[in-house]
């Protein structure tokens, strides 16, 4: 059988890889290959309300594209970083943070990540599933909308089915059909929302773009740091998990470059359009709290609204097959003895009932998704911290992914250090931000006073930056400052043996490092 026959056989079978490391014969492409992931990712229209979210705490427009820029830029870079360790290790990132966290210590950690990506699911899910809905209700008003013209609940469940079947169907398939179809649905949704811009252009109000005043340093770093939790900050625990499979000895700066570039380059360009089309009509800020994607379809002629709805669909799909995907790792990097796809699977429920919530509980999408973002922000950006601070000693140590097992097998249970950082880091974080959603509320800004929590300080998001910092900085003394670093345990291994079978990484016989702990055991 051809090279390309066996390729195109393994795009539409079950990728086996879970969170073992991608033995060296199966690693392939190259670093240029992450941009279609990323770029594809963020494409989508939501781009150019996250623009408008910005803006609206309390910058004017130019503040607005330039400390949107910088927030991308500083948190896609980040996730560069992180997916270097894909290659160098074969590990997706979240069994990555066992070398940091240990076996058992990275469940937390884990957990936490795994909360995020089915976040970021059930509100992108949600957002397909509604333009689908509204799209079918302008068509045929008589079959799929209620008498006041919007959706009828019926026509959204039944684009909400349509939507998780579909992304379902290709994130279980795996890594392979998910590079492959992210090629085609970048160059469709690129095409398409450069035409959409085209229309998006006239409606800008230029004369008006100065009418908003100036927001103050703090609301400007406010802006920098809502970006970062936009783009950037949320996708931490996903570098590595596309980058896994380019072989081992790829060069760092392509797999940064050009994850940066897919992250940021679309994202950049919709804040801009955002920020200037909310610059020149205030009312439109409004809109798109409650509907991000229905108020600016609003402005499309019919002919062009129907194409570009579906493609819509499409770019929400694109990011929800690799959140989910992503999301059945997480979930085994938890500790849930699965198979990937089962996981995948599992999370179909989980997504379900987070979607009804957002559907049909939640009074605002903004205020819901803004809450979700800046709680979970905070433990992200700390546990990203903690390990760009471990790629430190990771690369000391050959990226021996031993580290990655078991105590008494090269790994560890816990580590203290990791995890007093992850905590500290944490509840400092959750202390010093607040949130607008009333259920959220209830676990965040008690260490602000009154004025603290309606000031300034406590919308800027000040205090995600500080958790990050702080976990980041106690773990680095503590690793390299007070030299509490152990080396990797091997008490437990025996002649030619790899660690027990449901107590692993995964682990297969023909991976570099079930041969390394075997390679130790002989000499």
């Amino acid at each position: 059988m051809s090279s390309e026959a066996q390729q195109g056989r393994r795009g539409t079978t079950v990728e086996s890889n879970g969170v073992n490391p991608v033995p060296d014969a199966e690693r392939r492409g190259k670093p240029r290959g992450l941009f279609a992931v990323w770029f594809a990712w963020n494409i989508s229209i939501l781009g150019i309300s996250y623009g408008i979210f910005v803006f609206g705490l309390g910058l004017n427009v130019w503040q607005t594209i330039v400390a949107g820029t910088a927030g991308y830029l500083i948190s896609a870079t980040l996730v560069g970083i992180l997916a270097v360790g894909g290659p160098r290790t074969g590990l997706p990132t979240l069994a990555q943070t066992r070398f940091a966290f240990g076996m058992k210590g990275n469940r937390i950690p884990a957990f936490f990540a795994y909360l995020s990506n089915m976040g970021w699911k059930v509100t992108i899910i949600t957002l397909a599933s509604t333009t689908g809905a509204n799209l079918f209700a302008k068509l045929w008003p008589s079959v799929f909308a209620d008498a006041d013209g919007s959706s009828a609940t019926s026509t959204i469940v039944l684009w909400f089915v349509l939507v998780l079947a579909l992304t379902m169907t290709v994130s279980v398939l795996g890594h392979e059909l998910i590079m492959k179809v992210e090629v085609w649905i970048s160059w469709v949704t690129g095409i398409m929302t450069v035409a959409f811009l085209g229309f998006m252009v006239p409606e800008i109000s230029w004369a008006h773009l100065g009418d908003t005043p100036a927001g103050g340093p703090l609301v400007f770093i406010g802006g920098i740091i809502m970006a970062m939790t936009l783009v950037g900050l949320g996708f931490l625990n996903y570098g590595g998990d596309f980058a896994r499979y380019l072989p081992r000895d790829t060069p760092a700066r392509g797999v940064i470059g050009w994850t940066v570039t897919g992250l940021s380059l679309p994202v950049v360009i919709l804040l801009a359009v955002g920020a200037l089309l909310v610059g020149g009509d205030s009312k439109l800020g409004a809109a798109t709290a409650s509907d991000p994607i229905g108020a600016l379809t609003a402005l499309l002629p019919m002919w062009f609204f129907v194409p570009f709805s579906v493609v819509i669909v499409i770019s929400l799909v694109s990011a929800a097959i690799t959140g989910m995907y992503s999301s059945g790792l997480a979930l085994m990097a938890v500790g849930v003895p699965l198979r990937r796809s089962v996981t995948t699977s599992i999370n179909a429920i989980i997504i379900a009932a987070g979607a009804f919530y957002l559907l049909f509980i939640s009074t605002s999408f903004l205020a819901t998704f803004q809450s979700f973002l800046s709680l979970i922000a905070v433990m992200m950006g700390t546990m990203g911290g903690i390990q760009l601070i471990d790629f430190i000693r990771q690369r000391r140590m050959g990226w021996n992914t031993d580290m990655a097992n078991p105590r008494g097998y090269g790994g560890r249970d816990g580590r203290w250090t990791a995890i007093l950082s992850l905590v500290t880091g944490t509840v400092v974080g959750l202390g010093l931000v607040t949130s607008s959603d009333p259920n959220f509320a209830k676990i965040t800004g008690f260490l602000l006073t009154e004025k603290g929590r309606t000031g300034v300080f406590g919308s800027s998001g000040l205090g995600i930056v500080i958790a990050l910092v702080l976990g980041a900085a106690l773990y680095a003394i503590l690793t390299f400052g007070l030299r509490l670093d152990p080396k990797p345990d091997y008490s437990l291994v025996t002649a030619g043996g790899a660690p027990p079978e449901g107590n692993t990484t995964e682990l297969r016989s023909s991976d570099p490092a079930v041969r390394h702990v075997a390679d130790r055991t002989e000499r």
